[in-house]
């Protein structure tokens, strides 16, 4: 049996007493589901964390196999308890975990730094809405993709290319190439410890420009399950970020007005099929337009010899006029304030 609250040792021990069976509750089963979908050595090391955390204060079976990580010396001392072995066992592990993801953090870091000269996108949702299905659509790749929650555990990072069309020539201001992420889905009353252990793959989130906020529309709880989106990403620190809705899987509709409804409400918004590819240019459109009020035009002197910044500045905006004097080299181009501070300091 199954509780949608989450249960004390004493409310599940009473409840297995009286109802005769193995009784669980929501927190345990996404648990559960976590374990079974994690794939990399991050994503392991985060739900046993998770698992070990909400464990520690409902000890129900023994742990006495953790041992085995640590050496079998010396695990019990004298008049110790097996409950009290238990703990401590568990919490030794819980700490080697924390030390292993603090290194993972870090790495990350670094990683995060080499991209902080990108514009970066974020796509967020509840779980199973179809964000790897769009990430693949969009980039043509070939991330994992299930109909099933919590599918992906792992941030995926991949760049998108923005083409430029004849009619856009001359007017653009955005970027050629820009990164996009998938990310672990959300779901209602998502345990805390889940969130504390994911911390470092929800960073991506926090540290990206633009939101892409995908709804499953076919779904008939999407309100609700937007609403609760939005609360965890004020519960992670990302709640001020510039957010397009997306509303996937309008080719599952039965009712089209649910559609008109909702460009009342989001007028900024788009409805897409990730998985027939429906509507992904009018995405990308309103991609392009997101950046195009993050940037502006701008104007650089080099020294007549820095053909490496040159060439930066090519990588990093859209460079619309270049002129070599005698004293050097005049690029104008157009990028965000972000990237122009960059470019600044580097040509100093």
């Amino acid at each position: 049996m199954i509780f949608e609250n989450e249960l004390a040792y004493t409310q599940l021990r009473n409840l297995e007493q009286k109802i005769k069976c193995k009784i669980i509750d929501k927190s345990n089963l996404i648990l559960d589901i976590f374990a079974s979908n994690a794939r990399s050595a991050q994503a392991k090391l985060q739900v046993e964390l998770a698992q070990l955390e909400y464990s520690l204060p409902r000890l129900t079976r023994q742990w006495t196999h953790l041992s085995k990580q640590f050496g079998g010396i010396g695990t019990k001392g004298p008049g110790e308890t097996q409950i009290e072995t238990d703990r401590r066992l568990i919490k030794t592990r819980i700490k080697v975990l924390k030390e292993r993801l603090e290194k993972v953090t870090e790495q990350r870091k670094t990683q995060s730094y080499s991209r902080k000269n990108f514009f970066r996108i974020s796509l967020v949702g509840y779980t199973n809405v179809g964000k790897s299905t769009l990430l693949n659509a969009l980039t043509d790749s070939d991330v994992y993709v299930e109909n099933k929650l919590f599918a992906t555990l792992d941030t995926s990072t991949k760049i998108l290319e923005l083409v430029i069309s004849e009619e856009e020539k001359g007017k653009t201001k955005f970027p050629k190439k820009v990164l996009i992420s998938d990310t672990v889905g959300f779901i209602k009353n998502l345990p805390h410890n889940l969130i504390e252990s994911f911390k470092s793959t929800l960073s991506e989130v926090i540290e990206s420009d633009l939101l892409l906020h995908v709804v499953d529309i076919s779904g008939e709880n999407f309100p609700e399950q937007m609403e609760v989106v939005n609360d965890t990403l004020i519960e992670i620190g990302a709640g001020g970020k510039q957010v397009i809705h997306v509303f996937n899987k309008t080719d599952a509709l039965t009712d089209t007005d649910v559609i008109k409804s909702m460009k009342k409400l989001y007028k900024d918004s788009v409805f897409i099929s990730a998985e027939k590819g429906l509507n992904l240019i009018k995405l990308i459109t309103a991609i392009k337009a997101e950046l195009n009020k993050e940037n502006s035009e701008r104007t650089l002197k080099l020294k007549a010899d820095d053909h490496k910044k040159v060439s930066m500045i090519y990588q990093m905006a859209e460079v619309s006029k270049i002129k070599y004097l005698k004293s050097g080299i005049k690029v104008t181009f157009t990028t965000n304030d972000k990237n122009y501070t960059y470019l600044e300091k580097l040509i100093q």
